[in-house]
């Protein structure tokens, strides 16, 4: 799938009620079958990164869903192994850095335009007038799109 359907697909996850991470992560189905990652496996591990990570609204989910992918793709698992490591961090870097240009921050209570602090745990309605307010959508696109140009390199 090229970066421009993958962009599509992630808005079209979150407007079907997917969080933002999940919205991400599911654009790269593909990816996760040729990991042998479910795509049930990847929601659940995708679910608690919404909200900035369970609505304390600090990393934006859509970014932590692009990485998430980015490591299924070039993670590391020997701990000793630092130029790997060195190697995956400066991507993560990368990665971060071409959203940041985009939309100004990582950081979903400075995308959202809100306040220092948490929110209550409880999710909002998925109504219209969430729709409307939220640009979450977009972030999701942005970040699939970028994570997708990155592979196709």
């Amino acid at each position: 799938m090229e970066a421009g359907e993958r962009e599509l697909c992630a808005r079209k996850n979150f407007l079907d009620g997917c969080n933002c991470p999940q919205s991400v992560v599911r654009a790269f189905d593909d990816v996760l079958q040729e990991h042998d990652i479910d795509p049930v496996t990847a929601m659940r591990l995708a679910s608690p990164f919404g909200g900035g990570m369970g609505r304390m609204r600090e990393v934006c989910g859509a970014v932590s869903g692009m990485l998430m992918i980015l490591g299924l793709v070039e993670g590391y698992t020997d701990p000793a192994d630092d130029q790997h490591k060195a190697e995956l961090y400066a991507h993560v870097q990368e990665l971060a850095d071409k959203f940041r240009q985009e939309h100004g921050t990582i950081i979903c209570r400075e995308l959202l335009g809100k306040g220092e602090g948490s929110e209550a745990p409880t999710p909002e309605a998925r109504t219209q007038a969430y729709y409307h307010a939220r640009p979450c959508a977009e972030f999701c696109a942005t970040a699939a799109r970028i994570l997708g140009e990155y592979l196709e390199q």
